[in-house]
């Protein structure tokens, strides 16, 4: 079943990119600092986040000083994603985006100091 994904330019304190899968009636997200991956060759740290609400995936704008992730929101990317594997520690997905086409994959990290801690790599 295909459903949407975004990723969003987050110029807060710390410049990344959120990378967030329509996925169990919420957008699964993840931080990453570096963006997502272009080339095969490349792994990106991803570091999963809190869930978002569906309707956050067309947010872009300004979250106010004070606010929790202040700071200006930009589309990076956007488009459907078909979900290929879902399983414990292991997502992979089909994009067809705008910028990003291709099979991805988090996969957590079991060497990771938090659980929370996750690699994005594209396949070829």
């Amino acid at each position: 079943m295909t459903k949407r994904f975004v990723i969003q330019e987050h110029h807060a304190s710390h410049f990344h990119y959120d990378f967030r899968l329509e996925m169990e009636g919420v957008l699964k997200s993840w931080a990453i600092p570096k963006g997502p991956p272009i080339e095969p060759t490349e792994k990106r740290l991803a570091v999963l986040v809190e869930d978002h609400p569906l309707e956050y995936i067309y947010f872009e704008g300004v979250i106010p000083e004070g606010e929790y992730g202040a700071g200006r929101v930009l589309i990076w990317d956007h488009g459907t994603y078909e979900l290929l594997e879902k399983k414990e520690g292991k997502i992979s997905f089909f994009l067809g985006g705008q910028k990003l086409k291709g099979n991805f994959t988090f996969l957590r990290l079991k060497k990771g100091k938090k659980e929370n801690e996750w690699l994005l790599l594209k396949h070829k």
